[in-house]
């Protein structure tokens, strides 16, 4: 009869296996942030601890932490312990933000990126008119007041213009939403910046904010739908000349 076998796995550090050793770190301490075990915002453990808890270099330990920064499961700074991040909808975002940049920096791009912001705002302005609540339609009121209060000052008034059309990304209940907004914003904030202050422009841009508003209101949503195409057909030819 043979004898059992009783050896043990060999450790994460097996000589010669740094890139898998690398690996299984990161599958163990991924599990850990998802799981709760390292918990949102707090430290991770030092690099000794988990050299220690791993039987691994130090360097398989920095590229297994590299590896959770790059997915958005820690925020690493230099000379500071790395922080958990328990991944979201906008952790995903923000790990492509960088591709989308250089991507936007290609013929047609930013007209690319609009053009999907639209597409997903005829949608959420028609359910906004069929669905929205007398809580989605007060904020929408509020952010429509901010956004007529901003008209003298261009950089305000890009923030409440956007607040405005955020409440619209809110109305469906559906995280995914309002995480893709923030990239809009974010994605395309620059290009807006570019443009002179011009208040008689964001009295156009209010004046369809009310008009959006008002088909909402009224429960019309192909009324809101054509508001809403207008409005950022218009806002396309302004920024179109930051290019």
């Amino acid at each position: 009869m043979q004898p059992v076998d009783r050896q043990q796995p060999p450790s994460p550090a097996t000589p010669g296996s740094k890139g898998r050793a690398s690996d299984l770190i990161v599958e163990r301490l991924q599990e850990m942030i998802l799981s709760g075990e390292l918990a949102h915002n707090t430290p991770l453990p030092s690099e000794r601890e988990l050299m220690e808890r791993y039987s691994a270099s130090r360097t398989v330990i920095r590229e297994a932490v590299a590896t959770l920064a790059s997915r958005g499961f820690l925020e690493a700074k230099p000379r500071f312990r790395p922080i958990v991040r328990k991944p979201g909808y906008d952790t995903a975002l923000n790990s492509v933000g960088s591709i989308v940049e250089l991507l936007l920096q290609q013929d047609g791009g930013i007209a690319s990126l609009f053009e999907s912001r639209v597409f997903v705002e005829r949608g959420l302005v028609r359910d906004a008119a069929l669905m929205a609540t007398r809580e989605d339609i007060a904020a929408l009121k509020d952010a429509l007041a901010a956004n007529g209060q901003a008209v003298g000052d261009s950089e305000r008034f890009f923030q409440t213009d956007a607040a405005f059309h955020g409440v619209l990304y809110q109305v469906p209940r559906n995280p995914i939403f309002p995480t893709l907004h923030d990239a809009y914003t974010s994605w395309l904030h620059p290009h807006w910046a570019q443009m002179a202050n011009m208040p008689e422009r964001n009295e156009m841009n209010y004046a369809s904010h009310q008009a959006i508003y008002a088909a909402i209101t009224e429960r019309d949503p192909d009324a809101a739908e054509a508001a809403l195409v207008q409005h950022l057909t218009t806002s396309w030819e302004h920024v179109r000349d930051t290019f």
